[in-house]
């Protein structure tokens, strides 16, 4: 494979020669509200908010997804470790309430959450946690290694042999896709839980994958924690982008222990975890 390195400001962006189109990304703003150690991210179902899994501060930090300005928060009186929250079609919220060894549900009025229960049956460690539309609730224990699928609250399946799994997203064809980052690759499942597929650490360069994305266009986004970057991988495999200069650092195109991604349409919202802000930018 032949790669092309190009400079963009200054920073390197990295892009594969592939049959799909490159992409390029440009930086458009980055956060200033004081955040801890941000994880994932999920807009909300009609998109008016930015919910940033906030591990520091045990919350749940409500952002506008453009000025990226503070507009409220909840969970910081009970949870413990916060570092994922999901939708489903119902407008409830899930969140990852990590070191309470939870999952914690919540009925949203705007801004405003109330508890309504938890599920917590064979994970430890909750890191990820994805509302399926066919009604089940998948939940990746990262202490407990496994994948565990609920049903009205019911555990009815589980994945195991795993190593800090992470996110699960949901891909096109109602598959999931798994960050399994101890082993430092992303899997992709049905929603039986069978292994259908690999991306791997000799492919990818993967070191701690943590949170996906997908683009309209089946790309996958993640998030590649000690690599200090994140990773566009197209439908047909190939690597489309790499933003991030593969070193710690803080900048527009450069970061430390990035953890979350967000996308909608062309704009995309990064978790730069070690350097404790949200970054967006415009894909093009």
């Amino acid at each position: 494979m032949r790669f092309l390195l190009t400079t963009f400001l200054s920073v390197f962006l990295f892009c594969q020669t592939t049959s799909a189109q490159p992409l390029s990304a440009v930086f458009e703003k980055e956060s200033t509200v004081p955040l801890s150690n941000p994880h994932d991210l999920k807009l909300s179902p009609d998109g008016r908010y930015l919910m940033v899994s906030d591990v520091g501060n045990n919350r749940i930090a409500i952002l506008d997804p453009e000025s990226l300005v503070l507009l409220g928060q909840f969970g910081a009186d009970h949870q413990s470790g916060t570092h994922d929250i999901d939708f489903d079609d119902k407008g409830l919220a899930y969140v990852a309430d990590t070191h309470n060894n939870r999952v914690t549900i919540y009925r949203m009025h705007d801004k405003q959450a109330t508890l309504l229960g938890e599920l917590s049956e064979s994970v430890r460690g909750p890191e990820g946690v994805l509302a399926h539309p066919n009604g089940q609730i998948f939940v990746a224990g990262a202490w407990s290694n496994n994948v565990v699928a609920f049903d009205q609250g019911e555990k009815i399946r589980e994945l195991t042999g795993l190593s800090a799994p992470h996110d699960l997203e949901l891909a096109a064809n109602g598959d999931l896709w798994l960050a399994d980052a101890g082993n430092d690759r992303v899997l992709l499942l049905s929603p039986e839980l069978s292994i259908k597929d690999e991306l791997t650490r000799e492919k990818y360069g993967f070191r701690g994958v943590r949170y996906l994305d997908m683009l309209e266009d089946g790309t996958l986004i993640a998030a590649d924690k000690y690599t200090h970057s994140v990773k566009f991988i197209g439908a047909d495999g190939t690597l489309r982008l790499q933003l991030g200069n593969g070193k710690a650092s803080r900048g527009d195109y450069a970061f430390t222990t990035p953890e979350g991604v967000e996308v909608r349409g062309n704009q995309v919202w990064i978790a730069d975890s070690g350097n404790d802000r949200i970054v967006r930018y415009l894909l093009q």
